[in-house]
């Protein structure tokens, strides 16, 4: 479950990605266009120390393109060429906001997930005391079953950002995320996939290969 707050953010995500999204090798559109919100959806922190959301957003007339970022209250040793920025949240205070391919909890979450046939995390608001569920405007997939054994991801060897993607390997896994969206084909095996408003047809967003 992910419990959101109702906050401003100074700057706000989709000002940190206009900013980050041109220097990608990966990024296809304007280097000054204003970036939108096409969807979103979380992974739960079994720790609930790290905020991990995954966005697709659009810069001008540009393709839609897969962002997974986290949260953190403080750097994340030996990670500075995959922070995006920083944050002031009007209730937690800075955050740390990094690509998540480079932050391990979203690399065990997005792992989990893939194998175990998981899904989106719940989200909920804290509205005068009271928690309200709220609808999810993305749905996304692990191709998994729920009794599968889990990779335990361990440390990351190796983050590559290529063409169209990048590239994750860990102890066990290499990761897969895809990052203009639909990447062509499907792709069998491990993989995350998802829709959206506008993409009723699922799409892979992710897979996993052992090592």
């Amino acid at each position: 479950m992910a419990l959101l707050h109702r906050a401003e953010l100074h700057p706000t995500k989709l000002e940190l990605l206009a900013s980050w999204l041109p220097g990608r090798p990966w990024y296809e559109g304007p280097a000054a266009a204003d970036v939108e919100r096409v969807a979103a959806f979380r992974f739960d922190d079994p720790a609930g120390a790290v905020g991990v959301e995954t966005m697709l957003v659009r810069a001008g007339a540009g393709p839609v393109h897969q962002v997974p970022l986290t949260y953190r209250d403080a750097p994340l040793d030996g990670a500075d060429d995959w922070l995006i920025g920083t944050t002031e949240h009007s209730v937690l205070g800075r955050r740390w906001v990094y690509d998540g391919c480079g932050d391990p909890v979203y690399v065990a979450a997005l792992t989990e997930v893939i194998y175990s046939g998981g899904v989106q995390a719940d989200e909920y608001f804290e509205v005068d005391g009271k928690v309200e569920h709220r609808e999810p405007n993305m749905l996304v997939t692990g191709s998994g079953v729920a009794d599968a054994d889990i990779p335990a991801t361990g440390a990351l060897h190796h983050v590559t950002d290529e063409d169209n993607s990048t590239a994750v390997v860990t102890d066990s896994v290499r990761l897969t995320v895809l990052r203009r969206l639909p990447a062509g084909n499907p792709v069998a095996g491990a993989i995350l996939t998802g829709t959206w408003d506008g993409q009723e047809t699922p799409v892979t967003l992710a897979y996993a290969t052992p090592r």
